[in-house]
């Protein structure tokens, strides 16, 4: 049983930053995070260990500190002025990236374009990107379109944690079935997305079973997963070490492992030390056998 990493994986910088942005306000005085600053357990672990809270974005009453943070997934600007007229400190930890597709959303608005936005609905990147505009309108599938108000212009942007073939399909498919609009598309896919959408392709082209490392409720880590299960690949999605059971990789000639962006990078280390425990224990078995 041979393990292979992926050549990109897990924590990117605006998770990154926004851990750190936490830290640092937590160490200064008390906090609440307004949701959960990412779709992660053991982050959300480290963070209540050092006495961070969490809160609701649109319960006022769900909070009990002065400082208040928006999570990386972001919020609308009507959203932060209704915490700031209500007398909080807001901090953003809103990942750059999101905040470019926010952008790029009100950039197309105000040139006149009917915003839609692909993506999941309901997830919290997908309401703050829509929270503004009350008429926009969410695709997640094919058949949403059916439902799309006729418009003459459409301007489209995209969650940003979304499949990049997924995407370009969908954009595709709104001008089949709107030909007598324009449909402007902005690509607001982040990069380090595509990058580990890219390098688990590679995987799957190596590897027989994958391990996929991440929250449970993260989008881009549900991706991957999803990715490696239409590829015919057994998959094996866990949000820390000890989940993994070894019967699982029994059969298993190479195991490919990756991670979501929203996972530490010392959590797919643990996972990764598991994995070579688990493979020594089955060469160790043969050898006996052997013997």
């Amino acid at each position: 049983m041979k393990i292979q990493l992926a050549e990109h994986y897990g924590l990117c910088f605006g998770v990154r930053d926004a851990i750190a942005r936490a830290e640092q306000l937590a160490a200064d005085g008390p906090l609440t995070i307004l949701g959960e600053l990412v779709h992660n357990p053991i982050v959300r672990e480290h963070l209540a260990a050092r006495g961070v809270h969490e809160g609701k974005l649109d319960r006022r009453d769900s909070v009990r500190t002065p400082q208040v943070m928006i999570t990386a997934h972001g919020a609308s600007d009507l959203r932060r002025e209704e915490w700031r007229r209500a007398g909080f400190g807001v901090a953003d930890g809103t990942c750059p990236l999101v905040r470019h597709a926010h952008d790029q959303l009100r950039m197309l608005v105000s040139l006149g374009y009917f915003p839609v936005v692909i993506g999941r609905p309901g997830h919290v990147e997908v309401e703050g990107l829509i929270g503004d505009f009350p008429d926009a309108f969410v695709v997640a599938s094919v058949d949403d379109i059916a439902h799309l108000p006729v418009q003459p212009r459409y301007g489209v942007i995209s969650q940003t944690t979304q499949p990049i073939d997924h995407v370009r399909a969908l954009v595709a498919a709104i001008r089949g079935a709107r030909p007598a609009s324009e449909v402007r598309f902005c690509d607001t896919v982040c990069q380090p997305t595509k990058n580990r959408q890219a390098a688990l392709r590679k995987l799957i082209a190596s590897c027989d079973m994958l391990v996929v490392v991440g929250g449970r409720n993260s989008n881009n880590t549900l991706q991957l997963v999803a990715a490696a299960t239409l590829a015919g690949r057994t998959v094996f999605h866990v949000e820390r070490a000890a989940e993994l059971e070894p019967e699982w990789f029994r059969h298993a000639e190479s195991v490919g492992l990756t991670a979501g962006t929203s996972t530490l990078k010392e959590t797919v280390a643990a996972v990764q030390i598991r994995l070579e425990e688990i493979a020594a224990t089955f060469r160790g078995a043969t050898a006996s056998s052997r013997g």
